[in-house]
């Protein structure tokens, strides 16, 4: 029989007695009575606190309640899928674009899902492909000539008004395919793709303390936990030809599908086409000193030798202070941390290691944002014994994600790289979310050179804040270090969610200043269901070398121009991408 965690009664009452705004606050449903079967998430609740932020007030907590009217941000709050509206707040769907310095080259509608989207490029037999995908949709778009795309591939379902026209059971998955590398490899002249497979972060399981059935899924996931390697011998996967599997399960590297512990390859993996290959990943369940309400890992990276992609070989792991519960030093580290027991932050890895030069090509130092354990730099010149150097912690700033990604475009110039966490919450029911400039040019002391400024609307709007647009506002990601041409000095590119794509002239890395935007109207209920609007622009991709902005929203994909970044080009550059010569 199945053990049960019993509280005392009156914390039992205490949780069936919540007001119906914290009830709906959390990712994994609404909180319940405690049901803990799983001893590694017992062994969590017991040794931490329990200490959940109280929901903020709108209007008191935060609102349009500063200094002439001005938005000020809760400081504190729990993940919620039923975010509150404050006074202040536009009513309806606001359906104005706003732009500066970016010109609409072209719209692509029903592209994507409304929830997410990885981007990757690829030049094979003349042409250029955009391939756009998550968990349960793959569309390849031919972008030879950016102004008129054309689809030659989808699969999984197309969103329309009514909603997805394909199902998707998140629960039953057996091909949990997630973020995408696309490389050429010398040694097969062929490109090569490197999928991650991770446990689904939505709809698998409710509160880990409170959905004892969805804990069991998740250890005995029935997708693969870990990465997968494909010959591209044609542009859609339906020409590719899976050369290797393997899990980033280290306790037993050959458990089978449903065996496997960890949280398998989550993002993209860091590969350029050469030796080593580094990804985020929980090696074992044991990795379990995280917060965040409906996931049980906290990962930290592997790196792989993929000298040969069919028989890809671990070299280490990688992790930081404050992961795995069965060390008695690291649950210190993590009890010492103000987040422990909020039962809201995300702590460790979502991508991999950040690594401005390839470890083979002589690289020596790698960045991570560890979520809530802080920004970190590694010393990577011995992948087989790599190893933190140091580390970057400010004040805590939840719900949300904190030190999600990180930029290098900048690094081999300025010694600064570009860290922030995004925003999960809608109506800027949480704190806001920086992009910290970090000075790295003594590694060992990371320090905060400045922080981005926080975009506001033109004059034109009719409101003075973003988060009187509703939905989600706040910085995403700028792209990754696999976009066509790598990057552009002094100009970095981030999703906004409801601001829409914002360009950040970065040529004093210590003085980022806003130069341009493209902000989209919302869409209609005529597009997708207006459950979806709140997610607005959720990524963005950029082709440095032909001056092109991808921007994935809800309803479809923009393809942007701006003369920041120069004349685009709409035909193959000489170059092909990815760069076929190390």
């Amino acid at each position: 029989m199945p053990e049960y965690y019993h509280l005392p009664l009156s914390f039992t009452l205490a949780v069936s007695l919540l007001t119906p705004m914290a009830q709906a606050a959390g990712g994994g449903g609404e909180p319940g009575v405690i049901d803990i079967r799983d001893p590694i998430v017992q062994r969590w609740f017991e040794a931490t606190p329990h200490n959940p932020p109280a929901p903020p007030e709108p209007g008191r907590d935060y609102g349009m309640i500063g200094e002439a009217g001005a938005f000020v941000a809760p400081k504190a709050s729990p993940l919620s899928s039923f975010a509150p509206n404050f006074p202040g707040q536009l009513e309806g769907w606001d359906q104005n674009s706003y732009a500066k310095n970016v010109d609409v080259l072209a719209f692509y509608p029903a592209v994507t899902s409304p929830w997410h989207a990885w981007a990757n490029a690829v030049d094979m037999d003349g042409k250029r492909y955009l391939y756009t995908h998550d968990r349960d949709y793959m569309r390849v778009l031919d972008i030879t000539d950016p102004a008129n795309a054309v689809e030659v591939y989808s699969d999984g379902g197309v969103w329309g008004p009514k909603g997805s026209s394909e199902e998707f059971d998140s629960k039953n998955v057996t091909d949990y395919f997630g973020g995408l590398t696309v490389v050429w490899h010398e040694g097969l002249q062929k490109h090569v793709a490197v999928a991650s497979y991770e446990i689904g972060r939505f709809g698998v399981m409710g509160r880990k303390s409170e959905d004892a059935e969805g804990v069991a899924l998740v250890r005995n996931y029935t997708s693969l936990k870990g990465f997968r390697v494909f010959e591209m011998n044609g542009p859609t996967p339906d020409d590719w030809t899976m050369i290797a599997e393997r899990t980033t399960d280290r306790v037993n590297p050959d458990a089978p599908i449903g065996e496997q512990q960890g949280s398998g390859s989550l993002d993209a993996p860091a590969w350029t086409g050469g030796r080593y290959m580094v990804l985020s990943a929980a090696p074992k369940d044991s990795f379990a000193l995280t917060e965040y309400p409906d996931y049980v890992h906290s990962p930290g990276y592997q790196i792989w030798d993929m000298s040969d992609p069919t028989n890809p070989e671990f070299v280490s792991q990688l992790s930081v202070p404050g992961q795995d519960i069965d060390s008695p030093e690291d649950l210190a580290a993590y009890l010492e941390n103000p987040r422990a027991g909020n039962r809201t932050s995300w702590m460790g890895s979502r991508n991999p290691l950040a690594l401005p030069v390839p470890i083979e090509d002589g690289g020596t130092v790698g960045f991570g944002g560890m979520g809530g354990l802080g920004f970190w730099t590694f010393d990577v010149s011995d992948p087989a014994n790599p190893t933190p150097q140091g580390d970057l912690q400010v004040a805590p700033s939840f719900a949300g994600t904190e030190f999600d990604n990180v930029d290098v475009s900048q690094y081999a110039r300025t010694g600064h790289v570009f860290s922030n966490g995004y925003p999960m919450n809608s109506n800027c029911y949480e704190p806001y979310k920086d992009i910290f400039s970090i000075d790295v040019s003594d590694p060992a002391n990371p320090t905060v050179a400045a922080t981005f400024p926080r975009p506001t609307p033109p004059p034109e709007a009719g409101f003075t804040d973003y988060c009187q647009r509703g939905g989600s506002f706040g910085p995403k990601r700028s792209g990754g270090i696999d976009q066509p041409g790598g990057g552009r000095d002094g100009v970095v590119i981030y999703a906004f969610y409801n601001a829409g794509i914002q360009i950040f002239d970065v040529e004093d890395p210590a003085k980022p200043k806003i130069s341009g935007y493209y902000v989209p109207a919302f869409p209609t209920s005529d597009e997708v269901p207006d459950w979806t609007f709140d997610n607005a622009v959720f990524a963005v991709f950029v082709e440095y070398d032909r001056n092109i902005i991808w921007a994935f929203a809800v309803n479809g994909v923009y393809a942007l121009t701006s003369p920041l970044l120069g004349e685009p080009l709409t035909s193959l550059p000489k170059t092909p991408w990815p760069p076929r010569k190390r």
